[in-house]
């Protein structure tokens, strides 16, 4: 395979590139550095290997190596598992949890990003392949194979670039009121609060927020379980809040109101900043596994 040493090292390199372009710790603290970084790192290269030595195989009609693309889809769908499964062991320590639906959605992400990085390496072995083909200079050839990996890489990171409550609901901030021990916001009951010093608390340090679809499809977005979780969770961790173990009086619980589909959701943050609140919920994901059509579904458009 020597005459195929160029394709296969730009390939490599590009793949791997991919998948460290995809590692990033942000808010969530996930994939942590440098254990968690380490191994996606080596599955990134392992992906990308894959991809490199895919076309000359079949050039060579190897046909037994592109076999081998089978057990790292396999492999893939085992990294989704691991973790899965990581997180949901670590879920028990968390003050506000993620939730079941947010857990699977950061799964299949890290598994799809082994698969952009195949893809990443195969499409540039691709693009070098056709410098040789054509007999161009071998920086020409690398060149190649740099923009058709880049191309793919780019293309398939902006499809599968997920979309944030901004882009579907509007998101303001909202007035907290007691109709009793009864916890409101823009007139949605929340929660009862029995304590006093609890209400006291709400009413001096609490900041809520109206989530406010755009559409049909958003409000069944925004009627997923594991939806609002995951806002509750993201605006738990980037504000901190003011609550330990034992305290269900500040645990933040999103409801929504059954006659409009807007969501409002309570919460007492370490420091009372209800602009920061707005935009962190504007800024959560969209869950894959809440995404719905309702309206465009047969029987709906029969009855219009």
């Amino acid at each position: 395979m020597d005459k195929y040493l160029t394709l296969i090292v730009t390939s490599l390199i590009m793949g791997t590139l991919a998948r460290v372009l995809m590692m990033k710790v942000d808010y969530r603290q996930y994939p942590t550095y440098p254990q968690a970084y380490l191994s996606h790192f080596t599955l990134g290269i392992i992906a990308s290997a894959l991809g490199a030595v895919a076309l000359p195989s079949i050039i060579e009609k190897e046909f037994v190596a592109v076999t081998f693309l089978a057990l790292a889809a396999q492999q893939f769908r085992d990294v989704r598992n691991m973790e899965r499964q990581s997180l949901d062991n670590i879920e028990v320590t968390e003050l506000v949890p993620r939730g079941t639906a947010y857990i699977e959605d950061i799964a299949k992400a890290f598994e799809a990003r082994n698969y952009i990085a195949i893809l990443t390496s195969l499409i540039s072995s691709i693009g070098v392949y056709f410098g040789v083909h054509f007999k161009f200079h071998w920086i020409t050839q690398i060149l190649l194979g740099v923009i058709f990996g880049t191309a793919l890489y780019l293309a398939l990171s902006n499809m599968l670039k997920g979309r944030a409550i901004e882009d579907i609901a509007h998101v303001k901030a909202a007035k907290i009121t007691f109709d009793g021990p009864l916890l409101t916001v823009a007139g949605v009951p929340v929660m009862n609060i029995g304590l006093k010093d609890s209400r006291k608390i709400f009413l001096e340090s609490g900041i809520a927020v109206e989530i406010i679809p755009k559409n049909p499809y958003a409000v069944t977005i925004l009627a997923n379980i594991g939806q609002r979780q995951s806002i509750q969770h993201n605006a738990a961790t980037q504000l901190g809040i003011r609550k330990d173990l034992d305290e269900p009086d500040f645990t933040p619980i999103a409801r929504r109101n059954p006659e409009n589909g807007n969501v409002v959701m309570a919460l007492i943050t370490m420091k009372s900043d209800t602009d920061s609140l707005v935009e962190v919920v504007k800024r959560s994901p969209v869950l894959e596994s809440a995404k719905r059509k309702p309206v465009d579904a047969f029987v709906t458009r029969n009855r219009g």
